[in-house]
């Protein structure tokens, strides 16, 4: 038999020492910052393949 009930949980509060959350904040930061440089690498990469097929359409050179 299956059971198909669906369990809801609501949290309200989560104690965590300051420090601890600071460290936690100071980790996700630096965390953020590969990241940061993998996504704008991709976005990059985009723009580059995207621009080769358009070949700059839409922009306006003075002759």
């Amino acid at each position: 038999m299956e059971n198909n009930s669906n369990n809801q949980v609501t949290i309200v509060d989560i104690k965590m020492p300051f420090m601890s959350m600071v460290a936690f904040m100071i980790k996700a930061a630096i965390a953020a910052i590969p990241a940061f440089i993998i996504v704008s690498l991709i976005i990059t990469g985009i723009s580059i393949v995207l621009s080769t097929i358009f070949g700059g359409a839409g922009m306006m050179m003075p002759q």
